[in-house]
């Protein structure tokens, strides 16, 4: 089964964040990095290119046939998007034990699974 594991940075510390991330110490800085590395090499893991921040994003609506944009996420940013790796996994069990290692689902954020069709 094919899963996309969508990240959450909810409250998470990240670099994009400066202030967040000085929260952490050097070596923690230094476990999320080595964390984020190891599940990007798991067997059955392919991952996309590193996200920017939320606020770089831009929304798109289309309202009575006209195009809406708007500078940032549509979602609370506590909710934003962070990452994403998909995972070719035996059964949903695995793709949970992966998301558990993700950094951002013990700091502050989490890891929503959907199997893809």
């Amino acid at each position: 089964m094919n899963y996309l594991l969508l990240i959450h940075h909810g409250g998470a510390p990240t670099p994009d964040d400066p202030h967040a991330w000085a929260s952490l110490s050097k070596e923690e800085q230094k476990a999320v990095f080595a964390e984020y590395q190891a599940v990007s090499q798991t067997p059955g893991v392919t991952t996309g290119p590193r996200m920017r921040a939320a606020e770089m994003a831009t929304t798109v609506r289309v309202h009575d046939g006209k195009t809406i944009t708007t500078d940032g996420p549509y979602v609370e940013m506590e909710e934003a998007l962070g990452g994403y790796v998909f995972f070719e996994a035996d059964d949903l069990d695995a793709a949970i034990a992966l998301a558990a290692r993700i950094p951002a689902a013990r700091l502050g954020g989490g890891v929503e699974i959907r199997p893809l069709a």
